[in-house]
C-alpha cells in the first residue's frame, strides 16, 4: 500500500485528489499540507474533502509529515512548489508535481531537486491532454509550415496564470516537431495593425471566465481546409485521477524528472 501526502490539500485540486485515492487501489491518505493561516489547519483531510474521516490532520509543518509517507502530491504555487520539492529530495521522498506558472529559473531548480529524488511533473495529468499532446505533435510534423498554428485555452475566472501551462506544453509540442524554438515563435495577443501573419507564428490565445474547468484547442489552417484538436475537462476528477496514477508509478522509481508520457507509456 502506498502512502501519500497531498500538499494544497483543501483546495479544488488537493480535494479531488483526495477523493480519487478513496476509489483507487493501492494507496491511502497519509499526511495532508496546506499554507500557514489557512482556515483549514487543523481539520481532518477525509472530512474536509468529504470522504469520511481519516485521521490525517490538515497542517502548515512538512516536518510533522508522517516518517512513512512514500510520495507527495503537490498542486500549489511554484514558491510553495520548490519549498515542498526541496524537503521532498532532502528525505528521498517521491514527488507528483501538477503546478503551472513556474518561470524558467523556477523550472531549473525543479530539474535539480529531481536529480536527487523520483519526481512526475506535468502541467496537465489528464490522460486525454498526454495524448492530445502526442497528436498535436505528429500532426503538426506532417502538415508543416503550410498550416498555421493556433492554441486557444480557456479556463476558469479564478485561474491566476496564463496562458495555461497546458497551452505552453501543447505550443511546446508543436514547436518541437517543427525544428522550432518556442521563445522565438509564440505570439500571445494581436491587436492594431500588425501585418501579415508570419509563416512560423504559434499562437497562443487565453480565454477566462465562469467555472470552466479547462478546454484547449489547437487549430492547423492551411490551404482549402483546417484541422483542429480540442480536449475539453468537464471536470478535476481526469486531473485527480491522473495524478493519482503518477504517485503509484513513480513510488520506487530512481531519482530523476518524469513526465505523464512516462507514466502512461506513451514515449
Amino acid at each position: 500500500m502506498i502512502r501519500a501526502a497531498v500538499a494544497g490539500a483543501c483546495g479544488r485540486m488537493g480535494t479531488a485528489i483526495i477523493q480519487a485515492m478513496e476509489t483507487t487501489q493501492g494507496i491511502r491518505l497519509a499526511g495532508a499540507l496546506e499554507r500557514e493561516g489557512h482556515p483549514c489547519l487543523g481539520q481532518d483531510a477525509g472530512l474536509r474533502a468529504s470522504v469520511g474521516e481519516k485521521g490525517v490532520t490538515v497542517t502548515a509543518d512538512l516536518d510533522s509529515i508522517p516518517s512513512n509517507v512514500q510520495v507527495l502530491i503537490d498542486f500549489t504555487s511554484p514558491e510553495g512548489t520548490l519549498r515542498n520539492l526541496e524537503y521532498c529530495a532532502g528525505r528521498g521522498l517521491a514527488a507528483v508535481i501538477g503546478t503551472t506558472g513556474l518561470s524558467e529559473e523556477q523550472k531549473e531548480a525543479l530539474v535539480m531537486f529531481a536529480s536527487r529524488t523520483p519526481t512526475v511533473f506535468s502541467p496537465n495529468m489528464s490522460v486525454g491532454v498526454n495524448l492530445l499532446f502526442k497528436l498535436a505533435a505528429r500532426a503538426a510534423a506532417v502538415l508543416g509550415d503550410a498550416y498555421d498554428a493556433e492554441i486557444v485555452e480557456t479556463h476558469h475566472r479564478m485561474k491566476k496564470d496564463a496562458p495555461s501551462g497546458t497551452a505552453l506544453r501543447l505550443a511546446e509540442a508543436v514547436a518541437q516537431a517543427r525544428g522550432r524554438d518556442l521563445a522565438g515563435s509564440a505570439v500571445y495577443s494581436r491587436h492594431g495593425m500588425i501585418g501579415e501573419r508570419s509563416r512560423g507564428e504559434i499562437g497562443i490565445q487565453t480565454l477566462r471566465g465562469g467555472d470552466i474547468v479547462g478546454e484547449h484547442t489547437l487549430l492547423l489552417a492551411g490551404p482549402g481546409e483546417r484541422l483542429e484538436l480540442t480536449h475539453r475537462a468537464h471536470s478535476r476528477d481526469n486531473f485527480a485521477r491522473g495524478a493519482v496514477r503518477a504517485a503509484l508509478w513513480v513510488t520506487g522509481k530512481e531519482p530523476g524528472l518524469y513526465g505523464m508520457d512516462d507514466v502512461l507509456g506513451l514515449k
